[in-house]
């Protein structure tokens, strides 16, 4: 709450990152899912003006994460659901997932999609922190699953939220299109509007990627309408904030409308419950 008052952040909805709640076993991931939820709900309680979650499920179980989305968004009133991009190796779009993306879509539901480490990532020869590339690549490869899968053409009432401005898929999006002209059209039936459709239907946050070379990138790819703050508070600390925030507000792409849509206004048309903060 300081480092909100101190960054005039009325509102933030909160959720758990990575590793999520599934380290191997199906009881505890159930179990610990279910204790954060109730303490994040407990917690949105007690300070209703500044805070939401998205819950959290205990992916890859796909039962159980079904019936934890009812639990928290029926009786502790979630915001969305939060869902890692990979879970027990398995990427969003799988079809081992299709009954929990029908449910959501059948709710209409907020999706926010969190990076993680896929064990591929953990086997490189690679010395450095997994947060730098590694995250972005996890939520590029779950991005461009649920797509080519089908899943976004099949569920069109999800409405997606993905982390760090889309990691690479505003750089590579002309280059996923080139699917539509493939030989035999083999992705026709997942994503017959054509893959840059479904790519400016996701909202995008600005979490750890407030520069200009992030924003200009994501700004020829969707609408002002699909771009949301983020701050990545806590894993960004407090110095981390106020420069994310000083820095998206002496970004030169955006007039000032479009700053307030992005500070502000994008999240409320979401999450319309905060209008009054």
């Amino acid at each position: 709450l300081d480092v909100m008052d101190k960054n005039g952040i009325a509102s933030s909805i909160t959720s758990i990152s990575s590793p999520g709640v599934y380290l191997g076993d199906k009881a505890h991931a159930i179990d610990f899912s279910r204790r954060l939820n109730e303490h994040s709900a407990k917690m949105v309680s007690e300070h209703p003006d500044r805070f939401g979650f998205f819950a959290i499920l205990p992916m890859p179980v796909v039962e159980a994460s079904i019936k934890e989305a009812a639990y928290a968004l029926d009786e502790l009133k979630a915001d969305g659901i939060v869902m890692l991009a990979s879970a027990g190796d398995r990427f969003l779009g799988d079809k081992d997932f299709e009954e929990l993306m029908a449910e959501l879509n059948r709710r209409k539901c907020v999706v926010f999609i969190h990076p993680n480490i896929h064990s591929t990532s953990d086997d490189l020869p690679l010395n450095i922190p997994g947060f730098f590339i590694e995250f972005m690549f996890d939520t590029t490869r779950a991005v461009t699953n649920l797509v080519f899968s089908g899943v976004m053409e099949r569920y069109p009432d999800i409405k997606w939220i993905i982390a760090h401005a889309g990691a690479t898929i505003p750089y590579l999006a002309w280059r996923l299109s080139l699917a539509d002209l493939l030989p035999g059209a083999p992705y026709s039936k997942a994503m017959p509007k054509g893959t840059l459709h479904y790519l400016k239907s996701l909202y995008y946050d600005t979490a750890l990627s407030p520069s200009p070379y992030a924003m200009a990138s994501l700004m020829e790819l969707v609408d002002p309408s699909h771009i949301l703050f983020g701050s990545d508070f806590p894993f960004a600390d407090e110095k981390v904030v106020a420069k994310e925030v000083q820095d998206l507000r002496n970004l030169s792409m955006f007039d000032d409308k479009v700053r307030q849509m992005v500070l502000r206004d994008n999240a409320l048309k979401l999450f319309p419950r905060f209008a009054n903060q």
